[in-house]
């Protein structure tokens, strides 16, 4: 019960702190370029390239057709696995150090300064929109149509944006006081890029191996947004690995909540 009451409290300080939070995600968005002559436009360009390059090694150099059963393009299925997965990474990067980014609010007594992953969350969050609108003109040119499904991933992005919440807090408040957090985050990310099927199909992975690949709570957020975008198929189809998500999910936000409480009494003293 105390956990719902803390749950409540952040989501009061969020809507007290609307405003803070709308501007300090404005000047977070726009720090990133500052001095860029491309500006923002980096943050497209960065998923384009690695989209292109996983693109031609793998329909010309190892010759790969397309994906889902024999009908869908490559480039269009891989597209819409590294929007769902850069919204992952870009943000648990981001947000891993956001306390040390933000150490002067942190110190002031009457800042909220749990809202600070939020900021980290809408940020990317910016980007994201704009590579799926990319990722929409992608699949509209590969010849897969629009469906009212495509509005279901607003339920998937929003399911990654619980899971980024909880991991969020979990890491920056670590990263406080071990410095090798960030580093950490970085490799794991590296090594789940490569377990999360991408650019890769999961038919590809013998069965009894498969239920090993599922449990990365990612899986179920890139296949997501393929059932929506790619598939058209309703996310209640995966009823199963969709409660093993929630069930992962929760918890790990309650962990991220009881260790931000626990350690950010020690915050001003360290940074």
């Amino acid at each position: 019960m105390r956990i719902f009451k803390v749950i409540w409290q952040f989501l009061k300080d969020i809507y007290k702190n609307r405003y803070t939070i709308y501007q300090l995600t404005k000047r977070d968005y726009k720090s990133k370029y500052i001095g860029s002559n491309l500006g923002f436009a980096w943050s497209i360009i960065q998923p384009f390239v690695m989209i292109t390059v996983l693109w031609f090694v793998f329909t010309k150099g190892l010759k790969v057709g397309p994906m889902g059963g024999g009908d869908v393009p490559f480039v269009a299925w891989l597209t819409i696995g590294i929007i769902a997965w850069d919204l992952f990474a870009t943000t648990l990067m981001g947000a891993t150090n956001v306390f040390q980014e933000y150490s002067y609010l942190v110190k002031k007594i009457n800042f909220r300064f749990s809202i600070l992953p939020i900021v980290k969350l809408l940020s990317s969050s910016i980007t994201h929109c704009f590579l799926l609108i990319i990722g929409m003109v992608v699949l509209l040119s590969n010849g897969i149509s629009f469906s009212f499904y495509w509005f279901q991933g607003i339920y998937y992005f929003f399911a990654s944006l619980v899971l980024l919440l909880g991991l969020s807090w979990i890491t920056s408040s670590i990263q406080v006081f071990h410095k090798d957090i960030s580093q950490i985050v970085t490799t794991v990310l590296q090594v789940g890029f490569w377990a999360t099927p991408i650019f890769w199909d999961f038919s590809m992975v013998p069965e009894k191996y498969q239920f090993l690949f599922k449990l990365n709570p990612m899986f179920y957020i890139v296949e997501g947004y393929r059932r929506s975008f790619i598939y058209h198929a309703p996310f209640w189809e995966a009823r199963d690995i969709g409660l093993y998500f929630w069930i992962t999910t929760l918890t790990i936000l309650i962990l991220g909540i009881v260790t931000f409480k626990k350690l950010k009494p020690h915050f001003a003293d360290v940074l």
